[in-house]
């Protein structure tokens, strides 16, 4: 075999005539050579698919060549994959006398770049199917050995995906952070390190599939911040983001726009707590990603913003209004989590108003009644098939209590004018949840005696979780995230251990995620009640 600087001599025409088709094995790569009807055609033997030999497909019509393992084909004239979906690398074939002479330079990165960023945005559109998650992974690996930066996968499915949300942030924003925060702990370029990514990309491709285009209001306002509280509170869309426009447009960033969000998500209790959770996530994957994906976060947190359901203003939680207008933070009653147990909203409203000059008291207090129930959850209220849709409570029910107080530590540290707004929606968790904690139950199994080698333990266990739904992974990462980010900062709080032990209940508990009969039970009573 020799070589000049652009093309080695590969193997001999007659050879290849004979056999109809050769593997070759240049420098180190596996090439497959075919005598076609149309010519000599030379591809990598390795299907793009799983890494199934292609030199054991088929040949039809000169020059469409098929994997056998799952039957995807490609056109070796055109260059076109025809069912699959990952590009098939060929190489140039030159002929001198009786020698096959291969190009084998690798494309220019900015090239193989460019390639792998357009086969993961294609990978987008049929996500449902299970191979695009794989393939998703392929791109992104192949991204990375081409010399980019692995996390511009992300930032560029974020651009993709932003206008396909009608209602705003999804979980996959708002999860994205966490992941980024446990790849962190991975080794650089490790196995491990792809999964987070793969996690956020294929769930910002699934949250957009089938979805239309929802695309903002080009329009810009002089940047207000009371404005655009305001603009939120009145459901304005157009005007919030030609405010928020407009601050963009005179260069602000995310610590200009937080306060007046944080005050906008906690200005009702917003979408069972999410509001605040989206803002703090929202300005933690900006922190990420740097500041060219602000402007599609912020877009779609404010839309969030706009859109998010108001508990509030729903009859059970209608005594969270009077209670924060009787708030003067003035009250100092001494106050612990018994102050809570077995309260409901209105009363556990009314007791945090009574505490209103501790806020810090209650909020452990708070905290460590949310941890307790937590743990403590009747898990026959999750089975149950014969009660009215107002009592579809599940453990995703119990573990936003504390990821909201995450929140709430975060953004009332920051704005302590806030703390009135984060307490009393705390107390609406626990006052809601406690109707289904089981006080009786024995949670003596569940305790744990070395915190830290525990949780390191189970999110390390998030590399492989083997969960199906984005949903669900996004929870597991979410959960651990901030209690982990909770204990560590203050490893002898006193909700600590219940805390540490409610999540050990909740990864080893099954996440019953369809109701089939509950759902037939309810439907056929709500349509026999119809007018």
């Amino acid at each position: 075999m020799t070589e000049t600087a652009q093309v080695t001599r590969v193997a001999s025409l007659s050879e290849l005539k004979k056999r109809g088709r050769l593997v070759v094995k240049p420098n180190g790569k596996q090439i497959v050579l075919f005598n076609g009807k149309s010519g000599i055609h030379a591809c990598n033997n390795r299907c793009p698919h799983e890494g199934y030999p292609l030199s054991e497909g088929d040949l039809s019509g000169g020059c469409v060549l098929t994997c056998n393992w799952h039957n995807w084909k490609f056109d070796l004239e055109s260059g076109e994959t025809l069912v699959g979906g990952d590009k098939l690398r060929q190489y140039p074939v030159t002929l001198k006398g009786d020698d096959i002479l291969l190009d084998l330079c690798d494309p220019p990165p900015e090239q193989a770049i460019a390639q792998a960023m357009k086969n993961l945005r294609d990978s987008f559109v049929h996500h449902e199917r299970r191979q695009e998650y794989d393939r998703m992974a392929r791109e992104i690996a192949r991204l990375e050995k081409a010399g980019a930066d692995p996390l511009d996968a992300l930032r560029a499915a974020i651009g993709w995906t932003y206008e396909s949300f009608e209602f705003g942030t999804t979980h996959a924003l708002a999860a994205a952070p966490d992941w980024l925060r446990l790849r962190d702990s991975a080794p650089q370029g490790s196995t491990a390190s792809l999964v987070p990514l793969l996690e956020t990309v294929g769930h910002l491709a699934w949250d957009s599939l089938r979805e239309d285009h929802y695309p903002y209001p080009t329009g810009t306002a002089d940047y207000d911040p009371d404005k655009l509280v305001d603009a939120v509170e009145n459901e304005d869309e157009a005007a919030a983001i030609a405010i928020l426009r407009g601050g963009l447009k005179d260069g602000l960033d995310f610590a200009c726009f937080e306060e007046p969000l944080s005050r906008a998500a906690l200005d009702h209790y917003a979408d069972f707590g999410h509001s605040l959770i989206y803002t703090l996530k929202a300005g933690q994957l900006i922190d990420a990603l740097g500041p060219e994906v602000q402007e599609p976060i912020l877009l779609a947190l404010v839309r969030s913003l706009i859109y998010g359901t108001r508990e509030d203003l729903i009859p059970e939680f209608r005594h969270y209004a009077k209670a924060l207008s009787a708030w003067d933070g003035g009250g100092q009653e001494p106050v612990g989590p018994d102050d809570f147990a077995g309260l409901n909203v209105n009363r556990a409203l009314d007791r945090v108003v009574a505490s209103s000059g501790r806020p810090e008291d209650v909020f452990d207090a708070l905290l460590g009644i949310l941890a307790r129930g937590m743990l403590h959850f009747d898990l026959d209220v999750d089975s149950h098939t014969n009660r009215s849709v107002a009592h579809n409570v599940s453990w995703l029910d119990f573990t936003h209590g504390l990821t909201f107080a995450n929140a709430v530590q975060s953004q009332c540290a920051k704005f302590p004018g806030l703390w009135p707004q984060g307490l009393l929606q705390m107390a609406c968790f626990a006052g809601r949840n406690s109707a289904y904690v089981d006080r009786d139950y024995d949670a003596a199994q569940w305790r744990v005696t070395d915190t830290k080698a525990f949780l390191k333990q189970q999110r390390r266990a998030l590399f492989d979780h083997a969960q199906p739904e984005y949903i669900v992974s996004a929870h597991l990462v979410k959960i651990l995230t901030a209690v982990s980010e909770d204990v560590t900062a203050r490893p002898d709080a006193p909700w600590a251990e219940d805390m540490v032990a409610a999540v050990n209940r909740f990864l080893h508990s099954s996440l019953k995620r369809k109701h089939t009969l509950r759902a037939a039970r309810q439907a056929l009573t709500f349509v026999a009640k119809e007018g």
